[in-house]
């Protein structure tokens, strides 16, 4: 009788997910067979994610009479083809003596020594009650591979750490201390020349968590301000719109505050309406005094300004002037500030040759003379001035708290490669903007990580365009909620800091870090297939400081985009894991020298779960490719 036992209890588990597959699918098998409209219900009822590309191309695999219907053993096939995969068959039956179920110590066990979690028995239990299908074995506090699956296609079984998806970092630091997502020449949406100026680009930018916005001003007809990108091609919206959007969209991806970088062209006048329209439309949103009207001593900390709007331009006298005066400045009253224009990086190779002078003008003055500010708009600038960088040496002894620089791409990458440790040393104290160079008119990005590496606040892609560079800025701000603010490393917020990018070697916590790559799943067919099929690839990166930056490719699985199996396994270390960003990309072979790109994701070193994990594929534009993705084992320690 005892040797019967294991027999039966295998017998009734096989009844028992029998019985629960019938319970879901019979009602649609009533008629005898059911079409690929009837099968894509069955697995929404199942809960199943698909790509329907992949559905259509199993349904006509099992469709061997080519009557558009198929049987129920047939559609049994296909789902088993979703959920059955032996990878994840593989990892159940090392736990699961039967290979039928998993007891709660089982599950805690497989959480503890694959998973690295703490509170394994607790949540075990807690996993069975969420992901669990089968009610009796739910009740018996045991997970069958239905209920395994379940959860490793989950949130639970996610590569970014499920804590980092909301705001956790302390944000009650001065606002030079942290990474600032920021956009440049956020109202174009194409090219930099003829390309269209929209309102989209606010809206857009700030969904996806963007802090710090451009705004390029200029005289328009009947004393309306408008956006564009002067003495080119591209179409103009009125500044008036640009504030009504942002108002209407400013905090609706986070609460912490927007800076509205202004690149201000406008006469006095149009910048007296430009101050008008921000006092009317912002209203209290608006940072128009200091916290408490008492002159500060460094700058305020994203908390303290939460759900408020600062104003970065050009700014008349001392920020102590501006609270003495207390609102006392009249309207029509005009004084001189100093340049700071962003025109001496400018293409002037690629404008026309009237467009050529004007700017040789503008560059003139910019060098040369003051310009005139308005003092309502004046007034309105608090914390973020912006003061023309000279050198580090001149704003260590210059520079007030508040003041700002921007700093075109090409001269930021001559301050890194010459004076890397006074860069650090400057970001520590100021925020630093860094813009990209005039010649790249068609909306490319250059590396942002390079000036992360030197503590960079601020440092300003074109949003509109896809690619490496914005994929490495949307997974670094995935990170502390998507709030836009991420508090840098200690080391680069001490103002004696001796951090420097290029020196690194056993300071920062070193880790090896191991990454299997095991397998795909539905992955994108390639766009280059007429037969919808791919031969996929899987590369993966490091991106950080330039000791850390390092790749590795798998092999190619050929003809396989719906579930490639890899199992390769990659070996990095990583010298500042702080600043480190992990990126996937899957490609599909072409030919030797080209690939088509599949999907990529792309996460913060800091954000990485360790374990098995999903890691959810996403397009160049950084929407979900879901459900496509790829199935992964990290591993990492420090040395």
């Amino acid at each position: 009788m005892a040797v019967q036992q294991p027999l039966l209890v295998e017998k009734f588990l096989n009844f028992l997910f029998f019985t629960w597959f019938l319970d879901i699918i019979t009602p649609e098998f009533m008629g005898g067979k059911i079409n690929i409209d009837q099968t894509l219900q069955l697995l929404n009822k199942f809960n199943i994610s698909y790509d329907y590309v992949h559905v259509k191309k199993l349904f006509k695999k099992n469709d061997k009479l080519k009557s558009g219907l198929i049987t129920i053993e047939d559609f049994r096939a296909i789902y088993r083809s979703f959920m059955h995969r032996p990878e994840f068959h593989e990892l159940f039956c090392s736990y699961s003596p039967n290979k039928k179920f998993i007891t709660s110590d089982k599950l805690a066990e497989f959480l503890r020594r694959e998973q690295f979690e703490l509170g394994a028995e607790g949540r075990a239990v807690a996993l069975i009650n969420t992901y669990e299908p089968v009610v009796e074995a739910k009740n018996k506090k045991e997970m069958t591979f239905e209920g395994f699956v379940r959860y490793l296609l989950s949130e639970d079984c996610n590569i970014f750490k499920t804590l980092h998806k909301k705001v956790y970092q302390d944000m009650s630091y001065p606002l030079c201390d942290y990474f600032i997502s920021s956009s440049h020449n956020t109202y174009l949406i194409s090219d930099q020349l003829v390309g269209p100026s929209h309102l989209w680009g606010y809206s857009s930018a700030l969904t996806k968590g963007c802090r710090c916005l451009e705004i390029d001003c200029w005289d328009g007809q009947d004393n309306e301000p408008v956006v564009y990108h002067g003495h080119t091609l591209t179409s103009k919206i009125t500044f008036k719109s640009v504030i009504s959007v942002i108002h209407k969209h400013a905090f609706v991806a986070s609460d912490y505050p927007i800076v509205l970088s202004l690149e201000n062209h406008c006469s006095p006048p149009q910048q007296e309406v430009m101050a008008a329209y921000m006092i009317e439309i912002l209203g209290d949103q608006l940072v128009s005094s200091t916290l408490n009207n008492e002159m500060p001593t460094e700058l305020p900390s994203p908390e303290e300004l939460k759900f408020k709007i600062m104003i970065k331009n050009k700014k008349v006298g001392t920020l102590e002037e501006t609270l003495h005066r207390k609102s006392k400045v009249c309207r029509g009253e005009v004084e001189e500030a100093e340049g700071t224009s962003e025109s001496e990086e400018e293409p002037e190779s690629c404008l026309p040759k009237k467009a050529i002078v004007l700017k040789s003008q503008e560059k003139k003055k910019d060098k040369h003379q003051k310009v005139q500010v308005a003092m309502l708009l004046s007034e309105l600038v608090i914390y973020t001035r912006s003061r023309k960088f000279v050198n580090f040496d001149d704003s260590k002894k210059k520079q007030k708290f508040y003041e700002n620089n921007s700093i075109g791409e090409v001269k930021g990458q001559k301050l890194i490669t010459k004076m890397a440790q006074s860069f650090v040393l400057h970001t520590c104290r100021f925020i630093t903007r860094i813009y990209p160079k005039g010649t790249r008119t068609g909306s490319s990005n250059y590396d942002p990580q390079e000036f992360w590496n030197v503590g960079c606040q601020m440092v300003a892609l074109n949003f509109q365009t896809p690619g490496l560079q914005m994929d490495l800025q949307n997974g670094k701000f995935m990170d502390n909620g998507g709030s836009g603010y991420l508090l840098k490393p200690e080391y680069m917020r001490k103002k004696n800091t001796q951090y420097n990018p290029f020196d690194v070697f056993g300071k920062y916590n070193t880790v090896t870090v191991t990454i299997k790559i095991i397998s795909g799943h539905q992955l994108p067919p390639s766009n280059l297939s007429k037969s919808n099929k791919a031969d996929p690839l899987v590369r993966v990166e490091i991106h950080g400081v330039p000791e850390d930056m390092a790749k590795h490719q798998t092999s190619v699985i050929k003809n396989n985009a719906f579930s490639p199996r890899w199992d390769e396994t990659f070996t990095f270390t990583i010298h500042v894991p702080d600043l480190a960003m992990i990126r996937f990309i899957v490609e599909d072979r072409m030919c030797v020298v080209a690939n088509d790109f599949l999907g990529q994701y792309t996460l913060p070193f800091t954000c990485l779960n360790r374990g098995y994990r999903c890691v959810p594929l996403v397009s160049k534009l950084g929407v979900s490719l879901g459900p496509a993705s790829l199935f992964v084992f990290i591993w990492y320690h420090q040395q």
